[in-house]
């Protein structure tokens, strides 16, 4: 949610494959993809966002939080990034989806608009389950 230099922008992309890979994921067994490249990620998302009221995204921790070390100006980007994180999780109809405590919000309102979603327009996506991580 905030500007990347370019150069550092590609760099922090081949970086974080490269640890992906060193972790052992075997690109042979899974896919490996650039999400920025997938458009339907961007197209969900506004879907989506127009189903989200704003006085719910106001109030997730992450938003109070961020926007406090912004001097209270927090971007539109800032704010609806948990919309785009609804669309990834449910973009792939993911049933179970692995967060941490400080994303579990997060993962609610991905809960919650898939179920709007559905009510709205008939079955189409699964309600994901959060798996908690042990740290």
């Amino acid at each position: 949610t905030m500007p990347k230099e370019p150069a550092v922008l590609r760099q922090n992309i081949l970086d974080t494959t490269a640890a992906v890979l060193a972790c052992g994921i075997d690109p042979k067994k899974c896919f490996l993809f650039r999400q920025s490249l997938v458009p339907e990620h961007a197209e969900l998302a506004w879907v989506l966002g127009c189903l989200t009221n704003v006085p719910r995204l106001l109030r997730l921790p992450q938003w109070k939080m961020k926007r406090a070390t912004q001097n209270n100006e927090g971007t539109v980007g800032l704010l609806t990034y948990p919309v785009l994180q609804a669309a990834d999780i449910l973009l792939y109809k993911s049933t179970h989806v692995p967060v941490g405590e400080d994303q579990v919000l997060h993962l609610e309102l991905a809960q919650d608009i898939a179920q709007l979603f559905n009510k709205k327009y008939g079955e189409f996506f699964p309600v994901p389950k959060a798996i908690l991580s042990e740290l």
